[in-house]
């Protein structure tokens, strides 16, 4: 059986093809259980392999590129962040049919994260508190040598198809995308100050699935393919995807001071915008539950601006 596709042109994966990858490429671990997992990622399909370790399977070139990228760098950011995340265990090579380099990770434990109101949480301030002094961890670390990150770009380079998402998902999605606030949303991103220092280190998609909770408390952070430098606003899809507006100061306050004034805010808020929009578009049809996440997202940010006007 074939793990379903979410791409064009994507190859076919399943159990099979990795077991028989495991057997021609690492055969000290051909024997483990191979279970595949419904991830909420969209960049690789993941199979759980023994107890501990996961192979992913890039789905397209792009995230395949981000396999050499993971190696070079999980080890090095590791010892540097207050939570875990995956360290690699090996770098595959195509074969058996499929194209591209691959990968096996440590598998860590714990409950995907998930959109949330208010009321869902028992503890939404300390949460908020822990994700933000993981991305202020990370964003401290010394960039030099580090890649571009997949959120690199100015926003200004988002405009043009951010604003024909904004169009379009305001007809088919009327009670979502309000243009006129989402407009408003995204050219107080575009007007914001730039990041006045140097690009630092981000995670860029700090979004359910990539992000895991214990008992709803931090416990790793996951999936680095977006991993690069850029610019810090990025890391606060976290506050959009992952928290209830109530905790929004919380997070605020516990990021580095540089990393949270009002400008990096709203550019902070402007790429969330951007990413829900595209995510909607993209995923409607093709991953419903994602295009779910980008509603809520998306319902919260426009709700938060209209609140404050």
């Amino acid at each position: 059986m074939t793990a379903p596709k979410l791409h064009p042109a994507e190859p076919d994966t399943g159990a099979p093809l990795v077991r028989a990858l495991l057997a021609a490429q690492f055969p000290q671990w051909a024997g483990l259980p191979v279970t595949p997992l419904d991830s909420a990622g969209t960049s690789n399909a993941v199979f759980r392999l023994g107890a501990d370790r996961v192979v992913r399977l890039p789905r397209t070139a792009g995230s395949a590129a981000d396999v050499a990228k993971e190696q070079r760098w999980l080890p090095y950011l590791a010892p540097r962040l207050p939570v875990a995340v995956p360290l690699p265990l090996g770098q595959g090579v195509p074969g058996e049919g499929y194209p591209w380099p691959w990968s096996v990770h440590t598998w860590l434990d714990g409950e995907a994260a998930t959109v949330v109101e208010p009321e869902a949480l028992a503890e939404p301030e300390a949460l908020a508190v822990e994700l933000a002094r993981f991305i202020g961890a990370l964003h401290l670390i010394d960039p030099a040598d580090g890649p571009p990150s997949y959120r690199s770009e100015p926003l200004a380079a988002r405009d043009a198809p951010v604003r024909a998402a904004i169009a379009g998902l305001a007809v088919t999605e009327p009670g979502t995308v309000d243009a006129e606030v989402a407009e408003a949303v995204w050219a107080a991103g575009l007007h914001a100050a730039a990041h006045p220092g140097p690009a630092v280190w981000i995670h860029a998609d700090l979004q359910p699935g990539n992000v895991l909770t214990s008992g709803g408390r931090l416990s790793a952070v996951i999936d680095f393919g977006c991993l690069g430098l850029g610019d810090p606003a990025v890391d606060h899809l976290a506050a959009w995807y992952l928290l209830p507006a109530a905790a929004h100061p919380a997070f605020r306050a516990a990021l580095p001071p540089d990393h949270t004034d009002d400008a990096c805010w709203a550019r902070g808020r402007a790429w969330a915008l951007s990413t829900a929009l595209g995510e909607l578009h993209y995923y409607r049809d093709t991953r419903p539950a994602m295009a779910d996440t980008a509603r809520q997202v998306i319902r919260r940010v426009l709700g938060s601006f209209q609140t404050r006007r």
